[in-house]
């Protein structure tokens, strides 16, 4: 019978990928909770005010991209579907949507935070070894969300970060900048390709090395 290998790399991209359509789905549930806090009831009569992945499945951000990454081995990358947010039912609808934009990329901080403790306290209380899958799926998975964090905040249309720019500087040239939508999206597309990318994932990688390094998990 022939012997079946099976990378850890793959494994481990496997592990991760439920960590991954949390990570996201938590992203958009922040988003849709924090407007219905702040009297926007879009998501909620839409039925996305939820936890449950499957309102927030996006077919090619959530399931083509994932499963391309596990046949290429290119980095796991992905989206869900973004929450609807109305922001002109708000009670104050520059500050409000300032808010609910920045609510998305802290989800995804929180959640590596919380993970990286949670690593911390698996080293320390069980003896996990430095080279255990699972400890290295928990790395993984607090880089993945500090990348969506820091790739959300960037100010390009449609990310979080250019509603952010907007409510900081609402004026008719920020405004123009946002009506940039498909624009934008291709001038993501090519930044994806260019050095700066790489310098992006050095800035990634610093982030996840510090956060580890604060919670007592080392590098």
């Amino acid at each position: 019978m022939p012997n079946i290998e099976i990378s850890a790399e793959l494994i481990q991209t496997i592990c991760l990928l439920p960590l991954f359509i949390l990570s996201i789905t938590v992203h958009e549930y922040a988003h849709g909770r924090v407007a219905f806090y702040f009297g926007d009831d879009t998501a909620k009569v839409n039925g996305r005010l939820t936890l449950n992945p499957l309102k927030h499945i996006d077919l090619f951000g959530t399931i083509l991209m994932p499963l391309i990454s596990l046949t290429t081995g290119i980095p796991l990358i992905g989206w869900a579907k973004p929450v609807p947010v109305n922001p002109g039912k708000f009670r104050n609808p520059i500050k409000n949507d300032l808010v609910v934009s920045a609510a998305g990329p802290l989800s995804n901080l929180a959640i590596a935070v919380f993970l990286s403790l949670l690593v911390s306290s698996l080293i320390n209380n069980l003896h996990f070894s430095s080279t255990s899958i699972i400890r290295e799926v928990f790395k993984n998975s607090i880089f993945l969300n500090i990348f969506l964090c820091m790739f959300n905040l960037l100010p390009i249309p449609p990310l979080d970060g250019s509603h952010i720019l907007f409510d900081l500087f609402p004026n008719k040239i920020t405004a123009r900048y946002m009506s940039l939508g498909m624009y934008g999206s291709i001038i993501l597309i090519v930044i994806l390709n260019t050095p700066l990318f790489s310098f992006f994932i050095r800035a990634v990688k610093f982030a996840t090395i510090l956060l580890l390094k604060i919670s007592g998990t080392g590098n």
